[in-house]
């Protein structure tokens, strides 16, 4: 008779060792994918700062890769890049917060089961359908509206940068607010506190890290998107001076050139170097986030 629980136990030992070398092998797999991704990167865009110096390159406003003296300053792809990053956010957080918000606390069960499923599916929306989305009523609804020689601008490249956000922000921030305790809730109407009034100053900032987490991978998102703001953004090489100028970004700068790059010529290693920079802005929101994350939850747990 003891046998049996005794096998039992060396089994359910057996699978969860199975299991941790799995979930090993994964993480592993997984920082060598991104060890060779960032090795590949660095190795074909570091040459280019052997023709220019990394300062010229960062800083410079003249993109010439065809000329017979090539010059390559990617400052108005950057510039543009968050400009319509910025633009994506002001939009995407302010309503993505406040849908979950409505869908966590106000809405009923049956609305909230409804418009889950539909803000994910959403989220699987083709970039170049949104493209031509915006190329189609947006652009010409801007251009109407601000009396603009053309409505392919960062402006509209922003608002369907944001529609891109949205899902992911709603998403993410709905659960973080429904996983905060009823306790929490509890107590804040035993003090005499209203609904709007938990919502605010309670459910919000107890799911503030997930908020924050949502936030950034919006940013994460818009910054690496491509083919939106490649069919809306207007292409524009010259630094923008206003979020209604034609501009151009990193990603679509990247999509359009490379096909027509000498293969390790002097563009094909400045666009790879461009996607250094991406590299580099991803990971400074990431560590920003995780900075964000930490201290949030250490503020939490002093309450």
């Amino acid at each position: 008779m003891g046998t049996v629980p005794i096998f039992s136990r060396s089994r359910k030992r057996l699978g969860e060792r199975v299991i941790e070398a799995i979930i090993r092998f994964s993480g592993w797999i997984t920082l060598i994918i991104l060890g060779l991704i960032t090795v590949m990167l660095f190795r074909e865009g570091l040459p280019i700062f052997s023709y220019t110096d990394p300062f010229s390159f960062i800083f410079g406003t003249t993109w010439l890769p065809v000329s017979s003296s090539p010059q390559f300053g990617i400052l108005p792809f950057i510039v543009g890049t968050l400009m319509v990053t910025l633009v994506a956010l002001l939009i995407s957080v302010p309503i993505g917060v406040g849908a979950a918000a409505f869908l966590s606390e106000i809405a009923p069960s049956s609305l909230r089961e409804f418009l889950k499923p539909i803000i994910e599916i959403l989220a699987g929306i083709p970039s170049i359908v949104l493209g031509f989305i915006g190329f189609i009523l947006v652009a010409p609804l801007i251009q109407s509206i601000f009396h603009l020689s053309t409505g392919l601008n960062g402006l509209t490249a922003g608002i369907m940068l944001s529609l891109i956000c949205l899902p992911t922000i709603i998403s993410i921030s709905e659960d973080a607010l429904s996983a905060v305790p009823k306790e929490y809730k509890e107590a804040s109407y035993a003090l005499g506190a209203t609904k709007w009034q938990t919502l605010r100053k309670v459910v919000i900032p107890a799911a503030s890290p997930g908020i924050v987490a949502s936030v950034m991978l919006g940013i994460g998102r818009a910054i690496g998107e491509t083919m939106t703001v490649l069919m809306v953004s207007g292409g524009r090489l010259s630094i923008p001076t206003n979020i209604t100028d034609p501009m151009s970004v990193l990603t679509a700068r990247i999509a359009i050139e490379i096909n027509n790059a000498s293969f390790r010529g002097l563009q094909f290693q400045a666009l790879f170097a461009m996607g250094i920079i991406l590299f580099l802005l991803t990971l400074v929101v990431n560590i920003i986030s995780d900075l964000v994350l930490e201290k949030q939850k250490r503020r939490l747990g002093q309450l």
